[in-house]
């Protein structure tokens, strides 16, 4: 990506980056969102969350899409420990036209961690320009 509706495949995979879990982040985290949580027990799924939320928006900044209308089915399979640096896919699942100009389009985003392992997967619907 970035690419028009028109553009974009089914089965497409598309890198969202890389992004550590900080340690100082981490313990900053927990102190402003999630009293009780201990840092040995890896990042809280909060702090997962808005991991993937910010390799997806720097991811696309430049993407045609002109609105994202949901954020569903999420999923942690994991909390990754300080230091662990997760890597963020998105895959097309499906697309479907809405008038002449735009397009819905539907993608599994995943979070893997170092070994390639699930740590946290959502699916997103957004419309794209044509």
């Amino acid at each position: 990506m970035p690419a028009r509706f028109d553009e974009i495949e089914i089965g497409q995979v598309v890198a969202l980056g890389v992004a550590a879990v900080d340690p100082d982040v981490l313990g900053a985290f927990i102190s402003a969102f999630t009293p009780g949580w201990v840092a040995e027990r890896g990042a809280p799924d909060a702090m997962i969350y808005a991991i993937w939320a910010k390799l997806d928006a720097i991811a696309s900044t430049d993407w045609p899409q002109i609105k994202r209308l949901g954020v569903d089915a999420l999923r942690w399979v994991r909390n990754p420990p300080a230091g662990e640096l997760l890597r963020g896919r998105m895959t097309v699942m499906a697309k479907d036209p809405v008038g002449e100009g735009k397009g819905i389009v539907i993608c599994q985003h995943d979070l893997l961690d170092e070994a390639g392992r699930l740590v946290f997967s959502c699916l997103t619907r957004g419309v794209f320009a044509k």
